[in-house]
């Protein structure tokens, strides 16, 4: 995602981007207290994932599934 993208999730919500972000976070954090199978799919280096991390896990499999 770029910041554009994020400015869009913001403007459509009526939050700051910086709100997005930190939402996004605290989502992926709270799913990885005790990570499911597909949560443990996606490749990341730390404790667990960062938005770009996951976001780039998820566009890698929507491409991968999409392709005709």
């Amino acid at each position: 995602m770029n910041r554009s993208d994020y400015r869009k999730i913001a403007r459509k919500y009526g939050i700051t981007v910086k709100e997005v972000k930190r939402d996004m976070q605290e989502a992926i954090d709270s799913a990885y207290v005790n990570p499911n199978f597909h949560a443990r799919c996606v490749q990341y280096e730390g404790d667990k994932p960062t938005i770009d991390e996951f976001v780039n896990h998820i566009a890698r499999r929507i491409s991968t599934n999409n392709k005709f």
